[in-house]
């Protein structure tokens, strides 16, 4: 059984745990920027700045992705690996991406070319995160892939073709979209620290909803919230067993409380009377 991560460190931060764990689960689950965020939060009466946020995702993010790892179920026995071309600075670079048969991201990798020498690397890097080795790899027909699986993996079936490796293909699209919104990345090292956040966090927040069931789908996020809180170490107050509708009701009161989050009324009370809101007649 695999050792869960050591919990975050929040020590030295002014803001509590549950705000900072929901400030990185909007910026990864959304296609938001950071003062989309900010001012997200701002409504819920939090104040920060997008700087903050930036920070926030950047030191926490790749700790919330590794316990996640260590959370998930052993990904299956079948890999599809693709790289793609990623212009950074107006400079070529190579995004490697590996997934298995359900759409479970393995590992993500920006290397400067894309030969049998790069190949080589990221096949290496694979099996040492993840402790046994695949029954297929599947891969297109470049033939570095094909020379660096002989060299590495000689005993795993190798598949070149264009239409099984689709999934690791279609992979690709939910981040160039967030590399769109993004404007690019700003260098490799930059992209690198992203994806290898990004790729765990919303692999784990989005699941393959075309499959499941609605009360499968329900209970999926469910669990995947309770997870992200487990992780997080987010301090909710658990649901009463068998308790009365008023006492479940005073559970998020009780977290708005503690957070000393304020909800805001529209329109405020002073300007109800301007809006056309009549005041209730008293009874008879």
């Amino acid at each position: 059984m695999k050792e869960h991560a050591p919990a975050p460190d929040y020590k030295r931060q002014r803001f509590p745990s549950a705000i900072i764990a929901h400030a990185v689960w909007l910026y990864c689950r959304f296609a938001l920027r950071y003062r989309d965020v900010e001012e997200v939060l701002a409504e819920r009466g939090v104040q920060v700045t997008d700087e903050t946020v930036r920070q926030w995702c950047r030191k926490f993010g790749q700790q919330y992705a590794n316990a996640l790892r260590r959370r998930r179920q052993r990904p299956g026995d079948k890999w599809h690996l693709d790289a793609v071309f990623v212009q950074i600075n107006g400079v070529q670079h190579s995004r490697w991406r590996a997934v298995d048969q359900d759409g479970a991201v393995l590992d993500i990798l920006m290397q400067p070319r894309r030969d049998t020498r790069a190949a080589g690397r990221f096949l290496r890097r694979l099996p040492k995160g993840l402790a046994y080795v695949p029954r297929v790899v599947s891969t297109d027909t470049l033939a570095s892939d094909g020379a660096a699986l002989r060299e590495i993996l000689p005993s795993v079936e190798h598949r070149r073709h264009k239409g099984p490796n689709n999934r690791a293909e279609n992979a690709h699209h939910p981040m160039r979209e967030r590399e769109r919104q993004m404007r690019r990345f700003k260098s490799p090292g930059h992209a690198q620290r992203f994806l290898a956040a990004y790729g765990l966090i919303i692999g784990h927040c989005r699941p393959r909803r075309h499959r499941l069931t609605a009360t499968a789908y329900r209970q999926h996020r469910h669990d995947a919230f309770a997870t992200w809180r487990e992780v997080a170490a987010w301090p909710v107050p658990p649901d009463p067993p068998g308790g009365s509708g008023r006492a479940r009701r005073r559970t998020i009161p009780a977290l708005h409380r503690r957070l000393r989050l304020t909800i805001p009324t529209y329109p405020p009370p002073a300007q109800q009377a301007n809006v056309g809101i009549r005041p209730r007649r008293k009874a008879r």
